[in-house]
């Protein structure tokens, strides 16, 4: 699933930008190549290796399709709950959905005891997103782009928050720089973490040292339901419309339709 809601809130992860925003902003516009320079240094000031720095950004070039798509963005929730649903929550996704609960029973099981998160929940963000990892991550550069939708002035220091949360994936070894690939807002990953959430929420969860969010279905259920519980998910309480745990996965999207769509492909596999 794409996290692109005109890139407002991607599906959803937003929420721990400015931890990663570079104490003094690289000027956004004018000549790219220049901005970067600016955006080296800063990040280097912020912490992350001269090395890492050169490697990720060393011949980055600007990326117009990725612009070019943002702009399409707007009014992606155009149907209504039960047009879009239908899109979303097919019998074969259904049907999937129970498999890899069972599949992955007591994974889940020990996820939900730790952050209390029922897996149903869990397994219906993962199947929306990618269809449990076996759908499409993205395909694009995630630090290309997400430096060109820093250069760009809209949302400048959005991005080069994301950008530098992006160094930081790297520079702690979760992922290397060729695994580091995405959609069009820069997320990673079978449940589409943008770069900022995966430093705040991510779990090594298979005990390897490392949060890897493409390969590792511990990491990735583990991280998923970590953003859950620090948004003040409780585990056993409705999670529809109208809750306090529907107000929690705010934090994963702040579009109603799609958490409305969320709970109801939980319901349908807790049948």
């Amino acid at each position: 699933m794409r996290k692109l809601f005109g890139l407002v809130i991607s599906f959803g992860l937003f929420g721990a930008i400015s931890a990663a925003t570079p104490a003094a902003a690289a000027q956004c516009g004018g000549d790219f190549n220049s901005f970067i320079s600016s955006f080296s240094r800063e990040a280097i000031a912020a912490g992350i290796s001269p090395n890492v720095v050169s490697q990720a950004l060393a011949g980055v070039t600007h990326d117009p399709a990725v612009l070019s798509f943002d702009r399409r963005q707007r009014g992606t929730f155009k149907k209504s709950f039960e047009e879009y649903a239908a899109t979303r929550v097919s019998a074969q996704r259904i049907k999937s959905g129970r498999l890899m609960l069972q599949k992955n029973a007591s994974l889940l099981s020990r996820i939900e005891k730790r952050f209390g998160v029922p897996p149903e929940i869990i397994v219906a963000i993962w199947g929306l997103e990618t269809d449990y990892g076996k759908g499409d991550m993205g395909k694009r550069s995630v630090i290309r782009t997400l430096a060109t939708l820093a250069h760009d002035c809209r949302r400048t220091e959005l991005f080069q928050g994301e950008l530098l949360a992006a160094l930081k994936i790297v520079q702690r070894g979760d992922l290397r720089l060729d695994d580091m690939v995405g959609a069009f807002a820069g997320e990673i990953g079978q449940t589409q973490f943008l770069p900022s959430s995966y430093i705040k929420y991510g779990v090594d969860f298979d005990g390897n040292g490392h949060v890897d969010l493409r390969h590792s279905v511990p990491d990735v259920l583990a991280s998923t339901a970590n953003l859950l519980h620090v948004s003040g998910f409780k585990n056993g309480a409705d999670y529809h419309e109208g809750s306090a745990n529907f107000e929690a996965m705010r934090e994963w999207n702040r579009a109603v339709i799609y958490r409305k769509t969320i709970a109801y492909f939980a319901d349908k596999l807790a049948q």
